[in-house]
């Protein structure tokens, strides 16, 4: 395995010769499922199943207690980026233990 310079290296080089019309480019398609939106009684669902209280589900999403209050009492809703986060902790792809430290 090559060292970080010479991996550095080497992308650049390819970019080089690919912006030269020389190189060929290696290119990945992705295809990006749409976000789905959560109902204010899923979020809570979601939430429960974590076994976290809302105080410390707002300190996991990053947003307020009065935030998640009002997201599972309906009056407001989450952005794309926090039901980008619901739809990957509701799968279980994320362990809540990633981001929670034991004092």
């Amino acid at each position: 395995m090559g060292s970080l310079f010479d991996d550095l290296k080497q992308g650049l080089e390819e970019a080089i010769e690919y912006e030269e019309g020389c190189g060929k480019a290696h290119t990945k398609t992705f295809m990006i499922m749409p976000v789905k939106e959560y109902t204010n009684k899923e979020i809570r669902d979601i939430r429960m199943k974590a076994g976290m209280t809302q105080s410390v589900f707002a300190i996991y999403m990053g947003v307020s207690k009065k935030t998640v209050e009002a997201w599972e009492c309906g009056r407001t809703h989450p952005t794309g980026p926090v039901f980008r986060l619901l739809d990957i902790l509701s799968r279980g792809d994320l362990d809540n233990t990633d981001f929670i430290v034991c004092k």
